[in-house]
């Protein structure tokens, strides 16, 4: 899974800023795209043109996906921290109910929510520290006073609010207590330094000795606990007849009940199925089932399609333990025929990989490679949303039956009509790079996404001595490794002629373009990290090792020094190519052997420490860009249409563009209006 951009889509992407719409002859106004700043990331409005086009079925099947959503985002929510559901409670109160509440302090605190909801939690995105409020203990303390009062004079009857509060103070405003959402910093103990809901009472070489032993039954769908003496398994299911209910089984339930709605409109028996083996296994949590599902799934090539599960592994130290997501979205057609002419050639791909013949494999199923636009995304999906998905992840899965890539166009859409105007001139070296990266960079740009996902993530096989998943050998490290190797991919094929006989590439400008935009962004990503020295978010670790990899092994890229500013400038595209080809043989090795020691020297050689001046001057020279470190996407949102009998005859799409009105409905609060700030429950 990658957040990138896609391919193909350069003739329809926004390049001005902004989309002007017609209607009888009169323009309406631009399009809202960012709504609000929130420290270092921002918020901006999704939308989802051509929904209204899809057919009477097809709009209810999506909106009842979207309850899907909508039904598990909790159990995100709570993957992240054990305190996280809590402390939105906590927060959701006090803005729900805001009158008398000292505005210093209500600022705060709202600010301190809008992050935590765009984050799913209270840890950054790019850096996965802890965020705090900037308001003090004792002022939040009194503001929820005031909010309970105001709830109690509404809706009388005990909250609880200030017990819950005393259970998770030191949870948001101890800086030092569980600092980091997944610490995978050499040395540490990844499990016990981690402060994801995962794991519990635990350390790393416990739980690795007691899965060695055979002991893990559930590796994507459960919880690991210490009690009693014992390690344990929380399963997340809601159990059947003669199935044990465990964890998560009031939030699957409500997500089941709307998969089995969604069922009734589905495009044909085979998509019905295919739900079906989706809620047998939200039922039963077994490895089988999910496997079932995703068999079935890679087949359906329906219009209206859904992500939905415990999936991306990344907040998992061990790589191991899913997070859940949803995501529901629809075909752009005409965008995919050009697609799938690059899925089309995956097996002339596969047989020109720069690894041996041992891990090239028989493209026997091309992938699905699918444009779409996406209605909603909840929990590891959205609000920070990926441009491209390639699903399933198992191997075992991708080798025998293939996989399925989208490539989301409205997501890539939004973010070039909010991004900022000028970088290019910033941080390009010469005029030269400059005038190639306006005239190829957007084609560079979704076609190393495109190739990515449908060549990169897909392509491969491991060795037969192997037993089980790669990323089970490769703990801690196989998130990294798995998406360095398929942007490798990209970068190696770029050059390849196929691709101008496809109509893919107009010339070798378009790989020069990808390879500068590559290393440029490298040295631009160090915006994020505006604290510390280390990189842990997977995606910016393997784009930095790659980088100081052809910079430490070959002289192909100079850290040249112009007008008191530093750039990246690549001198010798042919010795870079070569270069990464070494590295992607390499990575494609470690994977296909489960070489932990030879990955682990991998990404912390040249992957984890990063250069704090270098750092600096970046911070220093974006200020005037007003760049966020990411963005959070307020989703469209999906209203139903009845009849008198309350039966749902159509669905229609509204743009809320306002962050706090959809999360609290998301959290079942309605009523919201900005402007008094009052809540009118339900």
């Amino acid at each position: 899974m990658q957040r990138g951009v896609s391919v193909t889509l350069a003739a329809i992407l926004i390049t001005t800023g902004m989309t002007l719409s017609q209607t009888n002859g009169n323009r309406k106004p631009a399009r809202v795209y960012e709504l609000e700043r929130v420290k270092n990331a921002r918020a901006v409005q999704l939308y989802a043109d051509d929904f209204r086009s899809l057919t009477r079925k097809e709009k209810i099947f999506a909106y009842y996906l979207s309850r899907v959503a909508i039904s598990g985002r909790k159990i995100a929510i709570d993957q992240t921290n054990s305190h996280a559901l809590a402390i939105m409670d906590l927060c959701e109160e006090i803005i729900s109910h805001p009158e008398g509440i000292s505005p210093a302090a209500l600022k705060a605190i709202h600010e301190y929510t809008k992050l935590f909801w765009i984050n799913n939690g209270m840890y950054d995105y790019a850096t996965a520290r802890k965020f705090l409020p900037s308001c003090t203990s004792q002022e939040f303390r009194k503001a929820l006073e005031t909010a309970i009062s105001n709830h109690e004079k509404l809706y009388p009857g005990s909250t609880g609010y200030l017990q819950r509060f005393k259970q998770v103070e030191h949870a948001i405003f101890n800086p030092d207590y569980m600092p980091v959402l997944t610490d995978k910093t050499p040395g540490h103990d990844f499990i016990d330094k981690s402060a994801n809901n995962y794991y519990e009472g635990l350390t790393s070489n416990r739980v690795s000795d007691w899965a060695k032993a055979g002991n893990e039954k559930y590796p994507l769908n459960s919880k690991v606990v210490y009690r009693d003496g014992q390690i344990e398994e929380l399963v997340w299911r809601t159990g059947s007849e003669k199935i044990s209910a465990g964890m998560y089984a009031t939030e699957l339930s409500d997500v089941i009940s709307n998969l089995e709605m969604a069922a009734k409109y589905a495009a044909d028996e085979h998509q019905a199925s295919t739900i079906s083996l989706l809620t047998r296994y939200f039922k039963t949590g077994e490895p089988e089932d999910w496997e079932r599902f995703n068999i079935s799934w890679i087949k359906d090539s329906s219009n209206v399609d859904f992500i939905s599960g415990f999936i991306e592994v990344y907040m998992d130290s061990r790589g191991q333990k899913g997070k859940f997501e949803s995501a529901v979205y629809y075909t752009n057609k005409e965008q995919t025929k050009l697609m799938r002419k690059l899925a089309g050639t995956a097996e002339y791909f596969e047989q020109r990989a720069p690894w041996i013949d041992e891990y090239k494999k028989k493209v026997v199923n091309p992938p699905i490679a699918n444009v779409v636009n996406v209605v909603v995304e909840t929990g590891d999906a959205g609000p920070i949303s990926a441009i491209g998905i390639n699903l399933p992840n198992e191997q075992r899965i991708r080798e025998k039956y293939g996989s399925k890539s989208i490539l989301i166009h409205n997501v890539v859409e939004a973010y070039k009509a909010s991004e900022p105007k000028g970088l290019l001139e910033e941080f390009c070296y010469d005029n030269a790079e400059v005038r190639r990266a306006k005239k190829y960079q957007q084609i560079a740009d979704d076609l190393h996404t495109a190739m990515h996902e449908v060549l990169g993530h897909g392509s491969g096989k491991v060795s037969e001595s192997l037993t089980g998943d790669p990323a089970d050998h490769l703990p801690g490290y196989y998130s990294t490794l798995e998406e360095a190797r398929a942007d490798l991919v990209a970068l190696w094929y770029i050059f390849d002629p196929r691709l101008q006989k496809l109509g893919l590439v107009i010339n070798d400008e378009v790989g020069k373009s990808m390879y500068d935009a590559y290393v440029r962004n490298v040295f631009l990503q160090l915006r994020r990290i505006e604290t510390g020295d280390q990189l842990e978010e997977d995606h910016m670790k393997n784009r930095q090792m790659v980088v100081n990899f052809v910079m430490q092994n070959s002289d192909a890229i100079k850290v040249l020094r112009k007008k008191n500013k530093t750039y990246f400038h690549i001198t010798d595209y042919t010795k870079m190519h070569e270069a990464l080809g070494k590295l992607l043989a390499e990575i494609m090795r470690i994977k296909a052997e489960g070489d932990l020691q030879a990955g682990k020297a991998l990404v912390d050689s040249y992957g984890f420490k990063i250069n704090t001046s270098w750092r600096d001057e970046v911070l220093q020279r974006t200020k005037k860009f007003k760049m966020s470190a990411y963005t959070g996407f307020v989703m469209p949102d999906l209203r139903p249409v009845t009849n008198s009998k309350g039966k749902i005859i159509d669905v229609k799409i509204e743009y809320p563009c306002d962050l706090t009105k959809q999360m609290l409905e998301y959290s079942g609060i309605s009523g919201w209006n900005k402007a008094p700030g009052k809540l009118r429950e339900p």
